[in-house]
């Protein structure tokens, strides 16, 4: 055979060769499978996450444990905020004014007058609360009593006041807890100081002012009881959440102060407060 015979041969088997390696190729190619986006993210993941994610010896290779535990810490850290948002909103908190009426025995011995009221307590369910409060009532004193008490002075410059301060323990029931305009019921008792004061104003001080003087005085302690009814509006917050409320309410106050027959005593004390304010 010529040369040029066997130059064409290698060349056609050189060709043929070629074609079967690209084919080959072409096979392995599809038969590999692609890796998994997923499993390659839970690899990069498992590779590069923080320390609070931490793989075990039974850990798969795409680190689905480890993704679960760092699940798990989410929502531990979810319930852990949830507790001190409803522990925060748990507390309860109130401020107040208005003024007083006396009713019954008291009509003799004073006059009406005004008070200030301040309380903080736990909300132990949406509709149920309990509050301990502070209770300052300010009452003046009718124009014959303070000429008796001051020993038959007259008016000029002669003046009193009945002083009531009060700790209590008072439960509430939110009658409508739900609605923006609701009502309510409360009650309670405790302890209770009454002081009743005659005075006396005189001309001058050292700098010309009008001075005044405590010329008798008496007081004492005792227990006492509340129950109230009043209504409330829900402010509405930023997002229309808000847990504050205005209030105004009008509560009977019972008073176990001692009897005429006593030295300090003027019978049992009786006034109606009535309270303007906002509780939390």
């Amino acid at each position: 055979m010529s040369f040029p015979f066997w130059m064409s041969l290698m060349r056609r088997v050189c060709f043929l060769c070629g074609a079967v390696i690209i084919a080959a190729n072409a096979a392995c190619a599809q038969s590999i499978p692609f890796p998994n986006p997923s499993g390659a993210s839970a690899l990069s993941a498992g590779k590069y996450s923080s320390s609070s994610m931490q793989f075990t010896a039974v850990d798969g290779v795409d680190g689905s444990s480890g993704m679960a535990a760092s699940g798990g810490g989410g929502a531990a850290a979810g319930q852990e905020h949830g507790w001190r948002h409803s522990l925060f909103h748990s507390y309860a908190f109130e401020l107040g004014a208005g003024f007083n009426a006396p009713i019954g025995n008291d009509t003799p011995f004073i006059t009406w007058g005004g008070n200030f009221t301040g309380g903080g307590g736990l909300h132990l369910s949406k509709m149920f609360s309990v509050l301990g409060e502070f209770q300052f009532m300010d009452n003046k004193l009718p124009g014959a009593f303070i000429a008796a008490g001051n020993g038959g002075a007259g008016s000029n410059g002669a003046g009193g006041n009945a002083h009531i301060i009060s700790l209590t323990v008072d439960p509430l029931i939110d009658l409508l807890p739900k609605r923006t305009n609701g009502m309510y019921v409360t009650g309670g008792g405790g302890y209770y100081h009454k002081s009743t004061n005659f005075t006396q104003t005189l001309c001058c001080d050292f700098y010309g002012y009008p001075e005044t003087f405590t010329t008798n005085s008496f007081s004492s302690n005792q227990a006492g009881v509340n129950l109230g009814f009043g209504l409330t509006h829900r402010l509405g917050g930023i997002n229309g959440d808000g847990t504050a409320k205005l209030f105004a309410e009008a509560r009977y106050v019972y008073i176990h102060t001692p009897p005429i027959t006593d030295p300090n005593g003027l019978g049992p004390t009786e006034l109606i407060p009535v309270t303007l304010g906002v509780r939390w």
